[in-house]
């Protein structure tokens, strides 16, 4: 229990009507789950306004309300706080009602396209390895030391996110590292909490179906390094054009990393196979276990992040060479006949390239590369033909199917998908809506040495249509095919 005056401390108020001097058991934005005696913030989301749930909330037992619009009919029990954003004034609540946890640990948040879950755990294998009891959320999984709590979303709700950042701090954690979406931020989720760095990976095209605009997105990424104290530092990828950008309004600490351009932080590529990479990081040479370009730079920010956390360079160098690749991230496989199957998340057009291009770099040339590529559905529908013109421009052949089509037609995504097929690659183009079909028709196609890449879900192990999740892990599927098939 908490008093609403310490709960709602340091929200912006614009009217109070009743008491603030009374006793809360919990603090919801979901009405369904209002208790006796709850705080309910009506906010207002992309598909619902709280808004038009406080009479219920009250029915449920809520006796305090924040909202931006005072309800006509006012219940003289209840006590009504007026903000200008809720959910801004949410994640304030949040950081309060627990405490404000994130000033008790040290936080890191990692945002950009591509490169997040495995950035981030990477941090958090290391910091482990190093012998700390560590924190992770993201996209893939939540997790404290080695407890594993499911992932939702890849930035967790205001209230979800204080909740477990508690818990990690209750349980002794020093470090938490956790991704941080452009949804996350443009939604007020991080509002309040207090990072001690943040990262900035790329920017590439993806979520203008939520976003609208490549500018907008650009705004809600950096809108994230605008909030950080003059404590935190600010660390980005000085060989993306928009890493600087990140930088331009932020009180923190800056640095910067790179490959290709003069940086604080610098990394080049010595040797590059489909085992590994021999790295030479600030002078010293380490060879890790992770695979491609897109990968060194993941390595790179892991090693820069490190550092700014005042951990030993030799500790950290040691460790990396010890890290294994991440779940769903080019996660590579050999069949018993010298089939090479590699799974990965790649669901922008940026990242299949950077996987494309990461095979183009290893392979000897005489292997085909066969590429299974799908596109979610009620997602951004523009990167559809870019994704399969770029699938046929780095692989001899091509399989367009079905990724998470969710309520749209998968026969229709394809046939966004195949306006990006060139008259000269359609012969070399199919199309099959089954996904599991579709990994079986690739590894027919297959022969030995031939590699096959199974792009756009990565990590998940379910595929979801017309607003069902069923199970489907193409890393288990493909496993099960070639060994089905024999090959």
């Amino acid at each position: 229990m908490k008093l609403l005056s310490d709960i709602i401390y340091k929200v912006k108020l614009e009217e109070i009507i009743g008491s603030t001097h009374m006793a809360i058991s919990s603090v919801t934005f979901d009405s369904r789950t209002v208790k006796k005696d709850s705080l309910f913030v009506a906010t207002v989301g992309t598909t619902s306004d709280g808004h038009l749930f406080i009479d219920k909330a009250i029915e449920n037992g809520a006796i305090a309300i924040v909202c931006e619009i005072m309800p006509e009919n006012k219940n003289a029990n209840v006590t009504y706080v007026k903000v200008a954003n809720s959910s801004y004034a949410l994640g304030i609540i949040a950081c309060n009602y627990f405490d404000n946890p994130s000033e008790k640990i040290k936080l890191v948040g990692v945002t950009g396209t591509n490169g997040k879950t495995t950035t981030v755990t990477l941090l958090f294998n290391l910091f482990r390895s190093l012998g700390y009891s560590v924190g992770l959320l993201s996209t893939v999984q939540n997790k404290i030391n080695a407890t594993v709590i499911p992932a939702t979303h890849t930035t967790p709700d205001a209230l979800t996110l204080n909740q477990l950042l508690n818990t990690m701090v209750e349980q002794g954690c020093e470090y938490a590292f956790m991704e941080v979406s452009s949804h996350a931020v443009d939604q007020n989720r991080v509002t309040g909490i207090n990072f001690t760095g943040a990262a900035f990976s790329n920017l590439t095209h993806d979520h203008l179906d939520y976003h609208k605009t490549f500018d907008e997105y650009i705004k809600a990424k950096k809108k994230f390094f605008d909030m950080l104290p003059n404590t935190a530092f600010a660390l980005v990828n000085k060989d993306d054009k928009n890493g600087p950008v990140m930088l331009q309004n932020t009180k923190a600490q800056k640095h910067t990393y790179g490959l290709r351009s003069v940086a604080d932080f610098k990394c080049k590529i010595i040797e590059n196979h489909l085992n590994g990479l021999l790295l030479n990081i600030d002078n010293h040479e380490v060879w890790v276990k992770l695979i491609g370009t897109f990968n060194a730079y993941n390595v790179l920010a892991v090693y820069a992040i490190s550092i700014l956390l005042k951990q030993d360079k030799t500790n950290i160098l040691t460790a990396l060479s010890n890290l294994n690749s991440v779940e769903g991230r080019f996660q590579y496989i050999k069949s018993p006949g010298g089939i090479i199957g590699i799974i990965d998340y790649a669901h922008t057009p940026d990242a299949l390239k950077n996987v494309l291009e990461t095979i183009k770099d290893i392979r000897s040339g005489n292997e085909q590369v066969i590429t299974l590529v799908g596109c979610g559905g009620n997602r951004d529908s523009a990167k559809r033909p870019v994704m399969a013109a770029i699938a046929c421009e780095y692989s001899n052949k091509v399989i367009l199917t079905s990724d998470n089509p969710r309520n749209e037609d998968p026969e229709d995504i394809l046939n966004q998908m195949e306006k990006g097929v060139s008259p000269v690659d359609v012969k070399k183009t199919l199309r099959i809506s089954d996904r599991k079909e579709a990994i079986k028709t690739a590894c027919t196609l297959s022969k030995s040495g031939d590699i096959i890449l199974i792009a756009g879900k990565g990590h998940e192990k379910y595929q979801e249509i017309k607003g069902v999740k069923h199970n489907f892990d193409d890393f288990e599927i493909f496993k099960e095919t070639i060994k089905t098939m024999g090959i």
